[in-house]
């Protein structure tokens, strides 16, 4: 029996990166303050509660079971699958990658990090990649060729969902091994699924940040970058659920299409209409930098934040003293298809979902993780920084 993944499950595996939409233009200011009290139709309790119980649930090492290896190497409550069918004893190994994109900094660190990981094993004599360029017909013709190039192991992280989901699974029916990651497909035929834990374990870390450190009645605004992206619309609807069940006022939740523009004259308008605002709750960092500038530009003071682990937001939290958290999607996550690939040709079991950290960066750990010899836009939890030749190739 072909066993599809629950929806709750892919929506938690897909990120923003490469997403596209067509988008409406942002409400007025305060125009959605309403919504904030109503459920999201993206709210999924059951996964909601696993999400958030993976946060506090201890990691382990498939090969060391006291959790000793790290990150990008271990899962939470893995269930392992044999993969002795797909044993390929000595090496030689031709390793094929689809990737839906490199088009924003997010894929680029990844795609990057990946890179590298393949340089450490000698066993992989060949990588082939193939970008889809963000374009579903791209990806499928992609997958089609891969298919006769005489891969060992198919790595995907699929453009969309849905429609990747047939091309995937034609790939598995050629009987080499799918590896898919960082977004998933409607069926379970890939050996594993790899992703960090998810949208809604996202969302909660910030809200849960803002509703401690608010006061009562205090006036919190929520500045999101697209409609309609599941793993985005997890992130809110998990924020919203902690908001509607505590003191805050959610006086706006405004979309800003990952604009710094817009996202600096949304918050002036909020600052003029409000008077002051008391958090900023976000769904993804990239224009975060953009939103401490507007109170800055405003003379107002910089209330508490959520950002995102790109080095321009971890440097302007330390340099202005912010109270800030930055929840995280790692891009470390790009190193473990490769070594997915490798147990799987080596005979060895892996995770049927493999769910990895996904860590937060807090007052008490930023400094271990501003690196100010590395662009702004690069993301801290890359696990990159013990591979030979670091810094260079992300630079």
């Amino acid at each position: 029996m072909n066993r599809k993944w629950s929806a709750a499950a892919l929506a938690g595996a897909l990120t923003l990166a490469g997403c596209s939409s067509d988008l409406p233009a942002a409400q007025a200011p305060g125009g959605t303050s309403e919504s904030a009290k109503a459920k999201s139709e993206f709210f999924d309790q059951g996964e909601y509660e696993r999400q958030l119980r993976f946060r506090t649930a201890k990691a382990v090492g498939l090969d060391s079971q006291d959790g000793a290896a790290k990150p990008w190497e271990q899962a939470l409550e893995p269930q392992l699958v044999d993969t002795a069918k797909f044993a390929k004893p000595g090496g030689g190994y031709h390793l094929c990658f689809s990737n839906a994109s490199v088009d924003n900094p997010w894929r680029q660190v990844g795609f990057k990090t990946m890179k590298e990981e393949v340089k450490l094993h000698p066993e992989i004599t060949k990588f082939t990649v193939l970008d889809a360029e963000a374009k579903d017909d791209k990806q499928i013709s992609d997958i089609q060729s891969l298919a006769s190039q005489g891969c060992n192991a198919l790595v995907v992280s699929p453009n969309t969902t849905a429609t990747l989901t047939p091309a995937v699974e034609a790939a598995c029916a050629t009987g080499v091994p799918v590896i898919v990651f960082d977004r998933g497909v409607k069926t379970s035929c890939p050996v594993t699924f790899i992703h960090p834990i998810g949208g809604f374990a996202f969302g909660a870390d910030g809200a849960e940040f803002l509703k401690d450190k608010v006061k009562p009645g205090g006036k919190v605004l929520a500045l999101r970058i697209l409609p309609g992206v599941d793993v985005l619309e997890q992130r809110w609807a998990a924020a919203n659920e902690i908001f509607a069940g505590s003191q805050v006022k959610v006086v706006g939740v405004e979309f800003t299409n990952g604009d710094a523009a817009k996202t600096k004259s949304i918050v002036n308008e909020y600052i003029q209409r409000e008077g002051k605002i008391d958090g900023v709750w976000m769904d993804a960092g990239a224009t975060a930098v953009a939103a401490v500038e507007a109170f800055q530009d405003a003379g107002a003071a910089i209330p508490p934040f959520v950002g995102e682990d790109q080095q321009d937001f971890l440097r302007m939290w330390a340099d202005e003293k912010m109270t800030a958290v930055a929840p995280t999607y790692p891009t470390y996550q790009w190193r473990t298809p490769i070594i997915a690939a490798l147990r799987v040709l080596g005979g060895k079991q892996v995770p049927r979902e493999w769910v990895l950290p996904q860590p937060k960066v807090t007052q008490d750990t930023l400094k271990d993780f501003i690196k100010q010899d590395m662009p702004p836009l690069h993301y801290a939890m890359c696990g990159c920084e013990g591979m030979p030749g670091y810094p260079a190739p992300w630079k």
